[in-house]
């Protein structure tokens, strides 16, 4: 479960240039002129996608408190998964003043237009979690190392099943073991690093043998669940079961929390018991899934700290209100289609039954009793 080592950050000169070259440092007015604190008591467009996930409701919270914290003014607003609804909230607050967006998207291709009027009134835009594509007017962007959690995911899973140990070396085991796969909403560009860090981790094991897949179903398109829905995924499952001609399943790749839940929902509903689950993966670490872990259900989940995540996020805000150049560690991997955004890559963490105290509880991101 070694992870992989994130992109150094370079010497400041060095970011500096670099910088300059992948994309504009736009302050809201404080980089370009309106002197030092003009941007004090700044009011800040924070969009979040939806009220659905207890992950984004916490995301938008904390970004929302620690920026009051400094003494911003925060415009906190959740799309419930409705496209329109987003690009209007975000119109409402480039209308209201806001100086910075922090903009968790639904679509990542779907705000060009909205974006470009908040270019031309020099606001600049943070992409949370998830890239926007499609424009040049995304200034920064601040996520997890994504291919990184697919890869984690995977790993998950083999160790699960017995073919990687603890420490991620091969054990020998040669199964053959049958698993499904899922992945994220294709409208998300996060999915897809997930989907490509998860298949170059099990593809060895599928050409070999060790791991196959009932349903054949082993393409990004066959597996993905529009909007991360529970609900679709548990439908999914529920057809697979039957597809696979009763196959029992010995492992499920799932790419999300919610989406476990569902799956764990159509397996015990085609006969399968807490005691003869499949190894199911997850990420995300939301509080009913770490219960189901504890509880002997899911297997594992990928924690995701969303605390260091919003104040990475905070930091940006806070650098380019007062006129001042971010701080990221990639200025290669996130291609939007029109430019390479400098990001800033957070680290995650595989938690199981054998760890969670130690990186949840003892970290206080959970209460013991929130997790019983």
């Amino acid at each position: 479960m070694k992870k992989n080592m994130l992109v150094g950050v370079a010497a400041a000169s060095a970011l500096a240039l670099s910088l300059t070259a992948c994309g504009g440092n736009r302050g809201g007015g404080g980089a370009e002129g309106g002197g030092e604190g003009a941007n004090e008591g700044a009011r800040i467009g924070v969009a979040m996608p939806t009220q659905q996930s207890e992950r984004w409701i916490a995301d938008g919270e904390n970004i929302k408190t620690k920026l009051e914290e400094l003494g911003y003014e925060v415009d906190l607003q959740f799309a419930n998964d409705d496209i329109p609804t987003q690009v209007s909230q975000i119109e409402n607050m480039i209308n209201g003043g806001a100086k910075a967006l922090v903009i968790a998207s639904i679509d990542g291709t779907t705000l060009t237009s909205v974006l470009d009027t908040a270019e031309s009134q020099d606001i600049p835009v943070i992409a949370y979690d998830r890239l926007i594509n499609g424009s040049e007017t995304v200034d920064y962007y601040t996520t997890f190392d994504n291919f990184e959690v697919g890869v984690q995911q995977a790993t998950s899973l083999l160790i699960g099943l017995g073919v990687l140990d603890e420490n991620g070396e091969e054990t020998g085991e040669e199964g053959p073991f049958d698993v499904e796969l899922f992945a994220g909403s294709p409208d998300d560009n996060n999915a897809t690093f997930f989907w490509d860090g998860a298949m170059q981790t099990l593809q060895p094991y599928l050409d070999s043998g060790v791991l196959r897949v009932p349903s054949g179903q082993t393409d990004f398109e066959q597996a993905a669940i529009l909007r991360w829905l529970p609900d679709t995924a548990q439908d999914r499952m529920e057809d697979l079961l039957t597809v696979g001609g009763g196959e029992t399943l010995e492992g499920v790749l799932s790419p999300y929390d919610g989406l476990s839940i569902g799956i764990i929902s159509a397996l015990t509903s085609g006969g399968y018991s807490k005691d003869d689950l499949p190894v199911v993966t997850g990420q995300d670490a939301e509080v009913g899934s770490v219960q189901s872990i504890v509880a002997g259900e899911q297997y594992s989940t990928i924690f995701k700290d969303v605390r260091e995540l919003g104040e990475r996020a905070v930091l940006m805000v806070d650098s380019l209100m007062k006129g001042e150049e971010p701080e990221v560690n990639d200025t290669e991997t996130y291609d939007n289609g029109e430019k390479i955004v400098p990001s800033y890559l957070l680290e995650s963490e595989i938690v199981t039954v054998d760890n969670y105290e130690e990186v949840l509880i003892d970290s206080g991101y959970y209460t013991a009793e929130e997790v019983q």
